[in-house]
């Protein structure tokens, strides 16, 4: 025969220390299945642009039956070795990027720094360098990007001595910060004071132990 059974019920911020440690890994494991990581690839596709890299996409199947074009972006992460982010994509000289970039990233050294390097390269090349960026095997790091660096020069010239390097490990760089801006992403959204303020904000509710209350 049918039971009524009471239970009581609590907010995050009304379980004990020890308690409010298993509601948070509840919510780390089950509640960041979307696309936490769009706003950082967003602006990572703005940056990109700016330094002149155009990112290869790939068509993505839409619920409503449309496709859109998403970027080949990846990454693992984050605590396990082989960990890291990658893109496939084509790079050009970009006129004006080294400002471009400090009007848009005024406090990052590391990007200025990378679009130094891009325009110093371009510059000892008569801006006429080019790569073509393509990722390799199931890993997705710096590492295994695979980077074809030529020169469009109506002379037959071929690139300076140092013009392979400098764009590999620029845009090995621009990976590197990408990587480094997930990370951050991620650990905001994991941290204690995130995940109680998103629990409170959403009311979800718990018992005494921190076990989720439907």
């Amino acid at each position: 025969m049918p039971q009524v059974i009471e239970i009581t019920v609590y907010t995050i911020d009304e379980l004990s220390d020890a308690a409010k440690e298993k509601a948070r890994a509840w919510y780390r494991e089950s509640c960041l299945d979307y696309e936490w990581y769009d706003f950082v690839y967003e602006d990572f596709q703005t940056i990109c642009g700016i330094l002149g890299v155009t990112l290869r996409t790939s068509p993505v199947r839409l619920y409503g039956g449309g496709t859109r074009d998403k970027p080949q972006v990846w990454f693992t992460g984050f605590h396990s070795q082989g960990d890291g982010a990658s893109f496939a994509g084509h790079y050009s000289h970009a006129r004006g990027a080294a400002k471009a970039i400090r009007d848009h990233a005024p406090k990052d050294d590391e990007l200025h720094r990378i679009a130094d390097a891009l325009q110093a390269v371009q510059r000892r090349n008569f801006f006429q360098v080019h790569a073509s960026i393509r990722q390799q095997g199931r890993y997705c790091h710096e590492y295994t990007m695979t980077i074809e660096v030529e020169r469009d020069s109506p002379t037959w010239q071929p690139p300076t001595d140092d013009a392979e390097d400098a764009v590999t490990e620029a845009m090995r760089d621009l990976a590197r910060w990408l990587y480094r801006q997930l990370r951050a992403e991620y650990e905001h959204l994991t941290s204690d004071e995130a995940i109680d303020e998103t629990l409170a904000a959403n009311e979800s509710t718990f018992t005494a132990s921190g076990e989720y209350f439907l």
